[in-house]
C-alpha cells in the first residue's frame, strides 16, 4: 500500500528529537515489507541540496494569499523523502526556532501550511496514498485537510509525547483561511485557543502512541496533559506501538565510535571501552568500580529535579558512597548544569560533560556497566533500548516504555535486563542504584548473564512495522 508519512524531522536530513529517529528507522522497515512509503518533510536551510531532484510545484491558499511551495525529491533505503520548499522553513535558522528555547512566533502558520501543502502535495503529484500516517502536532491539522480535500486516505495520528501540543491563538488559526472545527479549540469563548495536536487526535481515524504502557497513561489524569478525557472516549481507535531502535547505528560490534568493538560471545572489547573511558573523562581508573551513565537533556522530566533539588540532593548522597562513579553527558536548565558542576568538581567519582555529540553517546552507552534513567515520563525512550542493546543495564523508573522493555532483575533474576523503581522518589533512586550496586558487586556470574540477556532482546523496528500494517489494514478493511 501507498504510505505518506508526515513528520516535521526526520532522520537523516533533520533532528531535533526521538520523532526524527522514528522516522528513519519505521519507514525503511516498512519498505522491506513491501509497502510504498513516503516522508513529507520540510525542507530547512541547513539540509544539503546534494541528491534532491526537483518534483512539483503548486499553490496553498492562506487567508492573505497563495503560497508558493515546490518539492525536491531524494530516495534513501528505498524510501522518498520529500522536502517542501518555502521561505518559512529554508529561510529560517532551526526547526521550530532559532534555538530550542526560543520558537519562532509564527509556527501556528508554518505548520499550517505545512500540513496543507502535505495534502495538496497528492493532487499536484497525481501520488496518492492509501493511509496518511501524520506524527506529534506539526502535523496534527493533516487529517483533517484529508477529510476537507475530499482524498480518499484513512489516518494515523502517532503522539509521540503528549506534553507537546502545538498550543496557538486564535488568530493563528485565522491565518490559515479555513474554518477549523470548534473541537480543535479551548477555553472560554473570545479566548479560545487552537491545540493542533487536539486536532489530530479529533480527526484521524486511528490513534497510536509509542508503547503500550504509555498509551494506558496518557488515559489518567496523572498523565493525560489535559487530554485524557479525549484519549479515553477514543480508547477504541487509540493503539500502543513500541518503538524499535536503530540496530545498524547501535551496533557494539560495529560502532563506528569506538574501535573496542564487542558481543554477547565475547565482552573483552566492552571492559577496554570502560577503561579508556574512565581515563578520557578523568574519572577514578579503577574498572572494578561499576561506572552509572546519564546521557539526556538535563530537565525535569528526566529526573534532575529528584536528583538535584529539593531537601534531600539525592546524587550527592549517593556519590558520598563511594562504591561506583557517575558519568553525566548532557545539555538543558542552566541551573541544573551548574549543580552538576559543582559536583563534579567535589567528588572524584563524577564526570560531568555539558555537551552533546554522537561520540559521547556512543562511548558512554558501551562502556558503562549500569544507565540511571529516573524519568518522571517516558512516552518510549531510545537510551534504555540502546543501553540493552550494549550490554549495559538500565536503573529506570517503571513508566511508558521503560516498563515495556526493561525486565527488574530483583522480581525475576533469571530473565532480568535492568533494576526498576515503582515510583519515583529519593527513596526509590537510592534503592534502585543500591540494588545495582550491589549486583554487580556480590553476583559477578548473574551480572554477565544479564548483561547477555540485556543484548539479546530483540529491539528491532522489524515487529513494530508489522504491526502497524495491522493497524493500516485494518482501517483499510473498516
Amino acid at each position: 500500500m501507498n504510505v505518506l508519512m508526515v513528520s516535521s524531522e526526520a532522520v537523516p536530513f533533520s533532528k531535533s528529537g526521538g520523532l526524527a529517529d522514528v522516522l528513519g528507522a519505521l519507514s525503511p522497515a516498512l519498505v522491506k515489507k513491501g509497502e510504498d512509503v513516503r516522508i513529507f518533510m520540510p525542507m530547512y536551510s541547513f539540509i544539503d541540496h546534494k541528491g534532491f531532484r526537483k518534483g512539483v510545484s503548486y499553490k496553498i491558499p492562506m487567508l492573505a494569499s497563495e503560497e508558493e511551495v515546490s518539492t525536491v525529491h531524494r530516495k534513501l533505503d528505498g524510501v522518498e523523502y520529500i522536502g517542501l520548499e518555502h521561505p518559512y522553513f529554508s529561510a529560517r535558522k532551526g526547526i521550530y526556532g532559532d534555538t530550542s528555547f526560543t520558537p519562532y512566533p509564527d509556527n501556528g502558520e508554518r505548520f499550517m501550511l505545512f500540513a496543507k501543502a502535505a495534502v495538496l502535495y497528492m493532487k499536484a503529484s497525481g501520488w496518492y496514498a492509501d493511509i496518511v500516517h501524520c506524527h506529534d502536532w506539526t502535523a496534527g491539522l493533516v487529517p483533517f485537510y484529508v477529510k476537507e480535500e475530499g482524498i480518499k486516505a484513512h489516518t494515523v495520528f502517532t503522539i509521540h509525547n503528549l506534553a507537546y501540543q502545538g498550543d496557538f491563538s486564535r488568530f493563528d488559526a485565522v491565518l490559515g483561511g479555513d474554518r477549523l472545527d470548534s473541537s480543535f479549540f479551548y477555553g472560554k469563548a473570545g479566548e479560545e485557543r487552537l491545540n493542533m495536536l487536539k486536532a489530530g487526535l479529533e480527526s484521524a481515524d486511528g490513534i497510536t502512541t509509542v508503547s503500550p504502557t504509555y498509551a494506558e497513561e496518557i488515559q489518567t489524569e496523572k498523565y493525560g496533559c489535559g487530554l485524557d478525557w479525549l484519549l479515553r472516549e477514543r480508547k477504541d481507535d487509540l493503539k500502543g506501538i513500541l518503538n524499535g531502535m536503530d540496530t545498524h547505528e547501535w551496533n557494539s560490534r560495529t560502532d563506528k565510535f569506538f574501535p573496542e568493538h564487542y558481543s554477547v560471545k565475547d565482552l573483552s572489547g566492552k571492559n577496554a571501552l570502560k577503561e579508556r573511558v574512565l581515563k578520557k573523562y578523568g574519572l577514578i581508573e579503577d574498572p572494578s568500580l561499576p561506572l552509572f551513565t546519564m546521557i539526556s537533556r538535563i530537565a525535569d522530566q528526566k529526573g534532575y529535579a529528584e536528583l538535584l533539588g529539593g531537601n534531600h540532593p539525592v546524587l550527592e548522597e549517593l556519590l558520598c558512597q563511594k562504591n561506583f562513579q557517575m558519568l553525566i553527558i548532557g545539555t538543558g536548565d542552566k541551573h541544573y548544569e551548574e549543580k552538576l558542576i559543582d559536583l563534579a568538581a567535589r567528588h572524584e567519582n563524577l564526570s560531568v560533560k555539558i555537551a552533546f555529540s554522537s561520540e559521547t553517546a556512543h562511548e558512554g552507552e558501551g562502556a558503562a556497566d549500569f544507565f540511571l534513567m529516573p524519568s518522571r515520563y517516558e512516552p518510549c525512550g531510545l537510551n534504555q533500548m540502546y543501553s540493552l542493546h550494549y550490554g549495559t543495564l538500565p536503573v529506570a523508573h517503571r513508566t511508558g516504555g521503560l516498563a515495556d522493555t526493561i525486565i527488574d532483575i530483583t522480581e525475576h533474576p533469571d530473565t532480568g535486563t535492568g533494576f526498576l523503581m515503582e515510583n519515583l522518589s529519593s527513596e526509590a533512586i537510592i534503592d534502585a542504584v543500591n540494588r545495582a550496586i550491589r549486583f554487580y558487586n556480590e553476583e559477578k556470574e548473574n551480572m554477565v548473564k544479564a548483561i547477555r540477556r540485556a543484548m539479546t532482546t530483540d529491539l528491532s523496528w522489524d515487529k513494530s512495522a508489522g504491526e502497524y500494517i495491522e493497524l493500516y489494514n485494518s482501517l483499510k478493511n473498516k
